[in-house]
């Protein structure tokens, strides 16, 4: 899980820096378009999977058994 964790601090740090560089410096349009479409919906993924809610030790056999309960 360790190797998956950094993957994704990885591709956060690279996106937010490509984010960045296009805000700051100016670029040609097609390489701001390229981090547009690739970089923002990566950088959100990136963030949403580093904070999903990972289950407690006693609760991880019952999310296995029946992951949609709470509906």
């Amino acid at each position: 899980m360790d190797s998956q964790k950094s993957i994704y601090v990885i591709l956060l740090a690279l996106s937010t820096i490509a984010i960045l560089a296009c805000l700051v410096i100016d670029l040609e349009a097609w390489i701001v378009y390229a981090v547009a479409i690739f970089g923002i919906p990566l950088w959100i993924m990136s963030l949403g999977l580093l904070t999903m809610a990972r289950p407690k030790p006693e609760d991880a056999e019952e999310r296995v058994k029946e992951p949609f309960t709470g509906y």
